[in-house]
């Protein structure tokens, strides 16, 4: 495959770069009009009972949850005569609005306790933006621009889910767009000193924006027959990016290696083909089977991730097996042009050298460097054993955010969450009319519930398990044909440990008929449980996956198991020190201001994990591949844990440092989570790529001598005929045979 690859690349680079271009060009005219046909959402999983009863409230009743919030306020009081006029005014202008319903107000509630500021100067008005998750983010935004400022002579500010949704995905766009401009000429100004040519330098970042575009020219397919999330966007462009330069560094690097050992051109493609590219395909399926447990969650989002990260992981080895040859080709000698930095490089060589030296000292005392880096990095990760985590909300945005002003005054304010209600749905349960009897029981038991403020239903409203509100006019949207609801206003937080209580509580309480509960809390509920079910069939995707890969590049059972122990320590210290600064709220002033909420966005450690784990195991690929070949060709362990990190470390290093920089820019996103995203993908492939792999990897190598390359005979037989063999010479002028070849791929 490789040498009849490398023969057309080398006969015909311009017709291969032609069409190259061409591919890329249409799938970027494609990916122009991929953001339109992405969904917003995503986040909950369908299937569950919170899922179902929204459904089923939907469609059997026209309702839904209060997804606008507009808090009001003016000093003279919200019980003056002028102010409660200009209230229902205000409240009879919103409900005339298109795609709003189920308004409701202090003014227009009989003057509800719970919709009063304990001030007495603040009231709210709650209603709901019908559509699905794109069409109410669109109306919110036409809605905030309308009724923000003084309307009717008050003072009001738009809040809710729908405006939290809306302000999330502004600050995404925002935050993506300014890490963009960060990024590219940071990266660059550092390919060029590593590098020390302009046109060298460039070369990464062409199958960078060439893995990109191919990327979302597949995922604008992809949307036509699935839905797909707009968090494919950010993580395409940061993924292909960071491994488009990744294996087009490993590529150029090890073709400059081969020019330095006095081959011509052709042949040092040629060989760098059947070493660097080999590796890079390999690689690439390391990352995607990183990513393929995720297809195991019940997640609109995560099976988008998914999907695109695969695709750019394979798309950007593609790029640079057949795009970086074809531009060496065509270059040629002026790769070297425009050099600024001119250093004396030679190959590297059994002894000296950063790397070599490290490794060797480290060998010397394996035990006592593994006791150390061990104890430094559980005590990192201690704090990860007390992670709490919990959906997103208003707390995820800058404090600035309309949304969290809203939410804020509405903690500090008032007593009850009445834009947050559990939803209690019996459809099919007969005429609701014949059975007021038992929905007033049912609404008493459930009033007379820890954490709830009260419940109303068909019969009138309920608290402290006594009806203290007869029906109104009002109560009969709780009715259809033959079902009924009840609303439950919350007291206590609905993404805490008390808001999981509640629902537990309501769902074990016994219902006159058969009933769904959702809203926020159950949905949290629902959530976890979901994650609960369906993680460890996705860790089992993963460890299984991985094993396999390892072990067809090593022929080791003992190493691959090594290789995912050493990153799950070092995610284990990454999420220790999460948890630290985001989760307790240390730090603030490294990261930039955030509000504490005790806990993680739940999507920031799934998606860590699988992020880092995947680029933790690329890394090892390039450093156990190296090791392997050394190995094959000396027979002495320590000398190729030695001489493999030698010739693979700085390639490494490199890549750790650029890909670092590609990440580390989201840590000025106005976003919690985004923020956490940055910081701990940063602190991963840092520590990997420093203590994990180039102290504690060198030190186990050691310490497990020859069994490090142990398999038992018939995996060895397997092995053999199906695994990956480095350091092989492409035939030579196109004849059968091989010859050995003293470097690795890296």
């Amino acid at each position: 495959m490789f040498e009849s690859l490398s023969r057309v690349l080398l006969n015909s680079p311009k017709k291969v770069l032609l069409w190259t271009l061409l591919v890329v060009l249409l799938a970027g005219g494609a990916a122009g009009g991929l953001q339109k046909r992405l969904t917003m959402g995503g986040y909950e999983s369908t299937g569950t009972e919170s899922f179902k009863a929204a459904a089923e409230l939907g469609e059997t009743f026209k309702q839904g949850e209060p997804n606008l919030l507009l808090l009001v306020k003016d000093e003279r009081g919200v019980d003056d005569a002028a102010v409660a006029a200009a209230g229902a005014a205000l409240t009879e202008k919103i409900a005339g609005e298109a795609e709003i319903s189920n308004v409701v107000s202090y003014w227009t509630s009989g003057k509800a306790p719970a919709l009063r500021a304990k001030s007495g100067n603040q009231a709210l008005v709650l209603g709901r933006v019908n559509g699905d998750f794109d069409e109410v983010i669109a109306r919110i935004k036409e809605i905030d621009k309308e009724y923000t400022g003084q309307v009717e002579g008050l003072e009001v500010k738009t809040g809710g889910s729908a405006m939290m949704w809306l302000e999330n995905t502004t600050q995404s766009n925002e935050d993506s767009a300014k890490a963009d401009s960060m990024v590219f000429p940071l990266v660059l100004l550092v390919l060029v000193i590593i590098f020390g040519s302009v046109i060298a330098a460039l070369l990464p970042l062409a199958v960078a924006m060439s893995a990109m575009l191919l990327s979302m020219g597949v995922l604008f397919g992809v949307t036509m027959f699935s839905e797909t999330s707009s968090m494919v966007m950010s993580t395409t462009t940061f993924l292909g990016l960071g491994l488009g330069i990744d294996y087009s560094l490993l590529f150029v690097t090890r073709y400059r290696e081969e020019l330095r050992r006095g081959k011509e051109i052709n042949e040092a493609i040629r060989a760098t083909m059947h070493t660097a590219g080999r590796t890079v395909l390999f690689s690439a399926l390391t990352v995607a089977v990183a990513f393929l447990g995720l297809f195991a969650l019940p997640f609109t989002m995560l099976r988008s991730l998914a999907f695109g990260c695969i695709a750019t992981a394979l798309l950007a080895a593609g790029s640079t097996i057949v795009l970086v040859p074809a531009l060496l080709k065509w270059i040629g000698p002026r790769i070297d042009k425009w050099k600024i930095i001119k250093r004396k490089e030679n190959p590297a060589k059994d002894g000296g050298g950063f790397w070599h030296t490290t490794s060797t000292a480290v060998m010397k005392r394996p035990v006592l460097v593994t006791v150390l880096v061990l104890a430094f990095v559980v005590l990192l990760g201690l704090p990860a054993a007390n992670m709490n985590v919990r959906l997103p909300d208003e707390s995820v945005l800058p404090a600035d955010a309309k949304s969290a002003q809203v939410a804020a005054q509405l903690k500090a304010d008032f007593d009850s969450r009445e834009q947050q209600p559990l939803q209690i749905v019996a459809v099919g349960s007969g005429d609701p009319k014949s059975k007021t009897a038992e929905i007033g029981s049912y609404a008493e038991q459930l009033s007379a519930l820890p954490g709830v403020t009260r419940v109303d239903a068909l019969t009138g409203s309920y608290a402290g398990g006594k009806l203290v509100t007869g029906p109104t006019e009002a109560n009969g949207r709780f009715a259809a044909a033959d079902s009924t609801f009840l609303s439950l206003i919350p007291a206590v937080d609905p993404y805490g440990d008390k808001g999981d209580e509640l629902v537990q509580d309501v769902r074990g309480a016994q219902a006159p008929f058969d009933v769904k509960v959702g809203g926020p809390a159950a949905v949290s509920v629902d959530t976890f449980d979901q994650l609960e079910d369906t993680l460890p069939v996705a860790a089992l995707i993963l460890f299984v996956g991985m094993f396999v890969l390892l072990f067809l590049l090593t022929g080791s059972v003992l190493l691959p198991i090594k290789a995912m122990l050493l990153t799950g320590l070092s995610l284990s210290a990454t999420f220790g020190a999460l948890v630290f600064i985001f989760q307790d709220g240390h730090l603030k002033g490294l990261v930039g201001d955030f509000i504490v909420t005790g806990a993680i966005t739940w999507t920031v450690p799934v998606m860590l994990f699988t992020i880092a784990f995947a680029l933790s195991m690329d890394y090892e690929v390039f450093m156990l591949s190296r090791i392997k070949e050394e190995y094959d060709r000396t027979g002495d362990n320590e000398l190729a844990v030695a001489s493999g990190l030698e010739r693979v470390g700085k390639v490494v290093t490199y890549a750790a440092l650029l890909l670092s920089l590609v990440f580390v820019v989201l840590v000025t996103s106005g976003i919690s989570y985004m923020k956490a995203i940055g910081l701990g993908l940063t602190l991963a492939i840092v520590m990997d790529a420093t203590i994990i792999r180039g102290a504690l990897l060198p030190a186990t190598m050691k310490l497990m001598g020859r069994a490090n390359w142990w398999a038992p005979g018939p995996l060895r037989k397997l092995h053999q005929r199906f695994g990956l063999h480095e350091g092989e010479e492409p035939p030579a002028n196109g004849a059968n045979a091989a010859a050995p070849l003293a470097s690795n791929t890296r």
